[in-house]
């Protein structure tokens, strides 16, 4: 957070975390507006600081500091407006870790906010981080001492909020008490005008012309601050004091706390007492979950925020097409081979009558950036793709068959090239003007991995897009109630239906797969989509990812798009697809007793709705899982997906495959079985370099046809690596774990990526699969898998490739443990790539033994090889593993990787030079 700095005066000390000056020997405020001179009982602070309270960026600093900053800049201004806050339990519930609107105020804005510290609680926990006391700064304190310094200064002040009584009680209490005061408007606008951006700039215009220098602004959490956040700088006020309930308090509606209520932190107790109605919730619902969140999500330590970009980035009166990109006219889109500011993918499927509005809308948006656009058709006929070959400039893939949503978005990515990001939309929207420009600004802005807008229905009303993470009170607060009672808790309802939810930016956990735009980065860490789902719960998954390797998913409400919602269709196959994703959504993170108890409630729901068409059929898939088989799901004309090359219409690449294999027939069939497709292409040469084998491996692989074996003596991997190495004539190598299944387009996808682009070295995405795993395997999965380092590197995926450059920089293979370990340490991060691919299948030990058996093999590895920078290495893990945490089990699950990592460590650490086995797990095998 962004502090004024203030002249230093005599005997100021400047503090380092805040940027602003302090008098260690000032006159101070005390609480009820009482002053005292000399305040220094011991342990209290002499200077200001910046503290993390339960998620929520807060300054600390004493009363007259407070005021003399707000007041300085109210009258000289600044850069910016200053916005001006209280935190208090209150604060945390809307402002704090895992609130709905966490992070709307650090990010950068036009208004530079600052945040007292307010309330007894958070009071404590500033004392209990820092090891000093600090004074309580609540807005109905201050307030009075800003207006006397403003009528001293002759500031104009403004009240924005509260009614039009309270406001008139006010002026007669000023007529008689401030006479000097200049006031220059009163505004009690009506809830619509603040939810309608027209009517909002409206009033911030008619604020601005009144001249105001002071704006009191009185709307109640979480509204003030954000409406400040948005319209702030279009007021003209140099600072806005989000002050909630200070315009009651100085119209005499609200009677003061007595001293010592406040003095022992039992003001919530008399504003209880006073509004039981009003107060209730707030108090005795909300408080104690706010209470927890401070306790669990504080410390000394202020994240920064997200930089700014610089003037005129993204900015609508300037195009961003890149320099070196092709010229083009207005209205047009860039070729396939050219880089654009945003890919727009889009899968089709029987179509042809929506996707003209889409792409005359796309059009309206190239005036402000680059665009190019993708459609990948699922269709069973030719009419869309007819209708797309009448516009020249969109790139068609034809994928043969049906692949799902999640297949169609990883054949359009295939062949999108180079962007800055790739905006995935369904084919009935209708982009407003200037929507795409609004969700990359925002993307700047919040440093966020997607960005999603805001879906209006045709009669303009808001869609309930927004989503949280699926949990199994959730699922049965939606089986209960469905659409009905909207203003349930959020953790008794998935959908976000809270009209406040699409009026302000804000993280979100997911949102319908409609339209989504995705940075070039997170789509090349987080991998391709899963295939599995098909048609539901693709974007569950794919955003529960996004999550899990670090980066934010946020709404953008300025970003708006129309959209039909009749694509997919209705049956009762595709409800039961629904409903079965969801368990399989389940089964995919969750333990056995989460997924037991999700699916006894996916059941309930279709039980509930049996009267309607198509639940009767979701009901019996969700019981009878022999039944899944039988769903929608991908096809491809008659061919099987390891027949098909992943883009119809290219050329499949050249290269070549290499499988060291040392005693794996129980597994190379597998592994082999998933590159059909691949060989079936006769461009790619399959080795498989059996070494030191002695249970028939050769001869298992020697029964699939276009698969040559070699034989190696030497029990080696970097034997057999090397002697297939120097076999093989074709470029670029794919070097495969001989239990890894990889996909035929994730093949595709690193043979082509090396061929004649700058990258030397790259991987597919990978998932871990823990399906039979004990619990504590599944939960040092589950915190390995939310560790993004993990995700970032060549090792890990079983599955890496070299083009002819990356290789000679390698020369030979050299024998030690970690040869995925050793070959990513040879590249730099531009030099080597996790490609956006169908994630190949990474096989876990099953039992706690076998997972500590590859632990040992792995640390034992790394140590050989990090020497002094396995500190580094360490402490990057932990502090990545810390900041993974999001609550009880993410916790849980990153003490069960510690104790593993612990326990695994010991062997190779105390014994680097000892001898020792190849541990290997045979437990999935």
């Amino acid at each position: 957070m962004l502090l004024p700095k203030i002249a230093p005066r005599q005997g100021a000390l400047p503090h380092p975390s805040s940027g602003l000056d302090v008098n260690s020997s000032a006159l101070l405020l005390t609480p009820h507006g009482r002053r005292s001179k000399g305040w220094s009982s011991p342990g209290r602070a002499s200077a200001e600081q910046s503290v993390n309270l339960g998620g929520a960026p807060v300054n600390l600093m004493d009363f007259e500091r407070a005021v003399e900053l707000i007041m300085d800049r109210a009258q000289s201004g600044g850069a910016k407006p200053l916005g001006v806050c209280s935190a208090n339990l209150d604060h945390l519930r809307h402002f704090g870790s895992g609130s709905r609107w966490h992070g709307t105020l650090d990010q950068p804005t036009p208004v530079e906010w600052l945040t007292l510290l307010d309330g007894a609680p958070l009071v404590a926990e500033a004392a209990r981080v820092t090891g000093h006391a600090w004074p309580r700064l609540a807005g109905s304190d201050v307030v009075e001492p800003l207006l006397d310094e403003a009528e001293r200064r002759g500031l104009r002040v403004g009240f924005l909020g509260g009614s039009p009584q309270a406001q008139e009680l006010i002026r007669k209490r000023f007529a008689r008490e401030r006479s000097g005061l200049t006031v220059a408007g009163w505004w009690a606008p009506e809830r619509p005008v603040l939810a309608d951006v027209n009517a909002s700039r409206l009033l911030a215009a008619d604020i601005a012309d009144a001249g105001v220098d002071v704006l009191v602004v009185g709307l109640g959490k979480p509204r003030q601050e954000l409406w400040i956040c948005e319209y702030g700088q279009l007021t003209g006020a140099k600072v806005l004091l989000a002050f909630g309930a200070v315009v009651d308090f100085l119209a005499g509606r609200i009677r003061r706390a007595p001293v010592w209520v406040s003095t022992h932190g039992l003001e919530w107790g008399w504003r209880l007492m006073l509004e039981p109605r009003r107060l209730a919730r707030r108090y005795l619902v909300d408080g104690p979950g706010a209470y927890l969140t401070l306790r669990m999500s504080s410390s000394s330590t202020v994240q920064p925020a997200p930089v700014a970009p610089a003037a005129g980035v993204l900015s609508p009166a300037v195009s961003s097409t890149p320099e070196d990109g092709p010229s083009r006219a207005p209205g047009q889109f860039v070729p396939a081979g050219a880089r654009a500011d945003v890919a727009v993918l889009v899968v089709t499927y029987n179509n042809a009558e929506d996707v003209t509005a889409l792409v005359a809308s796309l059009r309206e948006e190239t005036a402000e950036q680059s665009l190019k656009v993708v459609v990948a058709d699922n269709s069973p006929d030719e009419r869309t793709m007819a209708e797309l070959l009448r516009h020249p400039d969109i790139i068609p893939v034809r994928t043969g068959g049906n692949l799902g949503y999640a297949g169609g978005i990883n054949a359009a990515m295939r062949v999108a090239g180079d962007a800055d990001a790739y905006l995935i939309l369904n084919p009935d929207l209708r982009v407003e003007t200037g929507a795409v420009a609004a969700l990359r600004r925002r993307m700047a802005l919040s440093g966020a991995g997607m960005v999603v807008p805001v879906l209006l229905d045709d009669d303009g009303s808001v869609y309930p897009s927004l989503r949280r993470e699926p949990s199994v009170l959730r699922a049965l607060g939606d089986a209960a109630l469905g659409s009905r009672v909207k203003g349930r808790p959020g953790w008794l309802s998935e959908m976000d239906f809270d009209p406040e939810s699409y009026l302000h930016a804000h993280r979100v956990d997911w949102a319908t797969g409609a339209a989504l735009l995705i940075s070039a980065d997170t789509a090349r860490d987080v991998g391709g989509w899963d295939e599995q789902f098909f048609l539901y719960s693709e974007e569950t998954d794919y955003c529960r990812r996004v999550r899990d390797s670090g980066r934010s998913i946020w709404c953008e409400p300025l970003a708006r798009m129309w959209h039909e919602r009749g694509g997919s269709g209705t049956s009762p196959q595709l409800n039961a697809l629904m409903s079965v994703n969801r368990v399989r959504y389940a089964e995919k993170y969750c333990g056995p007793v989460r997924v037991t108890a999700f699916r006894a409630v996916v059941l309930v729901s279709e039980l509930a709705r049996l009267h309607k068409p198509g639940h009767r059929e979701a009901a019996v898939a969700v019981v009878d899982r022999r039944r899944w088989k039988g769903l929608p799901h991908a096809s491809l004309g008659g061919r099987s997906p390891a027949q098909m090359s992943p883009a119809q219409g290219v050329a499949p690449p050249s290269g070549a495959v290499i499988i060291p294999a040392h005693n794996e027939a129980s597994v190379i069939a597998r592994t082999l079985q998933s590159l059909e497709g691949v060989i079936a292409w006769g461009t790619v040469e399959v080795i498989v370099a059996c070494n030191g084998c002695t249970d028939g491996t050769e001869a298992v692989a020697s029964g699939f046809h276009g698969v040559r074996v070699l034989q190696v003596e030497a029990a080696s991997k970097a034997a057999a690596l090397n002697a297939a190495d120097q076999v093989v004539e074709r470029w670029p190598r794919l070097y495969l774990d001989a239990d890894i299944e990889v996909t035929t387009e994730a093949v595709h996808a690193v043979l082509t990526s090396l061929g004649d682009g700058p990258l030397l070295a790259a991987r597919p995405a990978f998932r871990y699969d823990t399906e039979g795993a004990s619990v504590l395997v599944r939960s040092y999965y589950r915190a390995r898998a939310r560790i993004p380092s993990n995700a970032q590197g060549l090792w890990g995926a079983g599955a890496y490739a070299l083009g002819r450059a990356g290789h000679d920089r390698l020369g030979g293979f050299p024998i030690l443990t970690g040869d995925d370990y050793y070959v990513d340490r040879l590249f730099s991060g531009v030099e080597k790539a996790v490609l956006p691919t169908g994630p190949v299948v990474v096989r876990t030990p099953r039992t706690r033994s076998a997972l500590l058996a590859v632990l040992r093999r792995s640390y034992r590895g790394n140590a050989e090889q990090d020497g002094q920078e396995a500190g580094a290495t360490t402490s990057r893990t932990v502090r990545e593993l810390l900041a993974s945490v999001r609550g009880p089990l993410s916790a849980v699950d990153a003490v069960v990787y510690v104790a593993f990592a612990v326990v695994g460590r010991r062997r190779p650490l105390l014994g680097r030079s000892v001898a020792t086995g190849w541990e290997r797990d045979d437990s999935s095998r």
